[in-house]
């Protein structure tokens, strides 16, 4: 009998170890741009998301937007959009990635209230669909489609 992991190698799947954090929390370490960065693997969360004091980290080209953002205990939050960025995690990688900016302090706020280390952003539904994601509890690991 195969494996998850045996199975998903098989279909050309890329295995990526994912961080469990004091606050229940899966952490994933994925390169932006050319840049290494924190993220929230957050399966809830309709797009990626990137905090606007990270714009400058990653050289993210903005524009405004009219939708407002909500999510983690706050609602009505002013975004800008950030399109064509080049999103690496572990070897899977894709460009022509679109990014909702919004302020994240919230979010790290309450990591830092928790003793765990702030984020960058947040892996959203997006960018796990893209890669058809498949995300092994037990094992603290995802995997990525080529």
């Amino acid at each position: 009998m195969n494996t998850l992991r045996q199975f998903l190698i098989k279909k050309e799947y890329q295995r990526i170890n994912l961080i469990y954090t004091r606050t229940n929390h899966l952490e994933v370490k994925a390169t932006l741009n050319g840049i290494d960065g924190t993220f929230i693997v957050d399966t809830g969360a309709s797009n990626s998301c990137v905090g606007f004091e990270a714009v400058h980290k990653f050289d993210l080209f903005t524009q405004d937007s009219d939708v407002k953002a909500a999510g983690a205990g706050a609602s009505d939050m002013l975004t800008q959009l950030s399109k064509k960025n080049t999103l690496q995690i572990g070897t899977w990688s894709k460009s022509r990635i679109s990014l909702v900016l919004f302020d994240l302090t919230h979010v790290n706020t309450a990591l830092v209230a928790h003793n765990a280390t702030p984020v960058d952003g947040i892996i959203g539904s997006d960018i796990l669909k893209r890669g058809k994601a498949v995300i092994d509890y037990d094992r603290k690991c995802m995997y990525l489609k080529k």
